[in-house]
């Protein structure tokens, strides 16, 4: 009579998110710097949610009922963290900014996400000239400086206009083209993989389609990869970003508030001791870096098997079994001839 096999429960979805389920099985430094990463991430989004409630005063503000607001005035009663040469509350820039950033990565993101994956896709699958062709392009892109290609993309959409949805739809096709490549190698070479799998040739002996192949069993398993990019492309993303406002091809403060454009403007006060300006944008600008980073890097180190499959410190190793009597060996047992 055969033992009846138990399988274990299956998790909840929630258990098996992304960060949820890295969180769980990680240890240590892993673990500490998942949580600052997770930590600081989260604050970015919530402040970008409940920008509107957080922010005493609009991003284009220069004025209450009390009158206009003093220009260039340091840190401190109504306003926080002081105001910049033109007159706007430094606090609400940068709270502002953060919505504008979530904004860029979003779009730029899931337009990067679309195209990479059906390309990777499909040139991975069918291969030929389609491949071909597709992998000429991805070179060439990846072979030009990100900031630069960013930065002629954004001239070309943009022609000029610094609207709010015009600078965000610039800025975002200017990353998405400088992410496609990296995507699209990534997925074109797991697809590569996986069409000589067994299963995908089992799918195609019994008759599947092309696109249900496709779609059903090499889709899941190619884009594992994706919450990994997706962490640190976002980070990319706020950098190109800061880098466009910076340069002057940014959203102006009338449209939105973007913290590289607050940079630039902070370039002349720096000579002057008026440091505010500057300094608050840097560091939303690091802090919310440094938290995606963090976060990337982490779920990348815990999806290596080398170093998941480390034990916690001081945990007493679990006793193998002996192959001959199939009782548990203990270490001292097993270097015993």
């Amino acid at each position: 009579m055969s033992t009846p096999t138990l399988t274990p429960p299956r998790q909840p979805l929630f258990s098996r998110l992304p960060v949820v389920s890295h969180l769980r099985k990680s240890v240590g430094l892993q673990r500490g710097m998942l949580i600052v990463g997770v930590v600081l991430s989260g604050l970015f989004i919530l402040t970008s949610i409940f920008a509107p409630l957080l922010a005493p005063y609009g991003y284009s503000q220069l004025s209450d009922g009390s009158g206009s607001f003093p220009t260039q005035q340091a840190p401190g009663g109504k306003h926080l963290l002081g105001t910049t040469v033109g007159g706007y509350d430094v606090l609400s820039r940068v709270i502002w900014g953060s919505q504008t950033a979530v904004t860029v990565i979003i779009v730029s993101v899931a337009m990067s996400l679309f195209l990479g994956v059906a390309l990777g896709l499909l040139s991975g699958y069918f291969g030929g000239w389609l491949d071909r062709i597709l992998v000429v392009v991805a070179d060439a892109i990846y072979a030009f400086p990100t900031l630069l290609l960013a930065i002629v993309i954004s001239i070309v959409i943009s022609r000029g206009q610094s609207s709010f949805w015009g600078g965000i739809f610039s800025c975002a096709f200017s990353i998405t083209v400088v992410f496609v490549p990296q995507y699209f190698r990534v997925i074109r070479a797991e697809t590569i993989r996986l069409k000589a799998e067994p299963f995908v040739e089992s799918a195609k002996v019994l008759g599947a389609s092309s696109l249900r192949i496709i779609g059903r069993h090499i889709f899941k398993n190619a884009t594992r990869t994706l919450p990994l990019m997706f962490t640190l492309n976002a980070s990319e993303a706020i950098l190109t970003l800061a880098g466009l406002g910076f340069l002057g091809f940014g959203i102006e403060p009338t449209s939105a508030a973007e913290w590289g454009f607050d940079l630039n403007k902070a370039l002349a006060d720096t000579s002057s001791g008026i440091w505010w300006t500057g300094v608050f944008p840097g560091i939303a600008i690091v802090l919310t870096v440094l938290g995606l980073t963090l976060v990337g890097e982490s779920i990348n180190d815990l999806n290596d098997p080398r170093i998941r499959g480390r034990k916690r410190a001081g945990r007493t190793p679990v006793p193998s079994a002996n192959p001959e009597t199939g009782t548990p060996e203990t270490p001292a047992e097993a270097g015993k001839p």
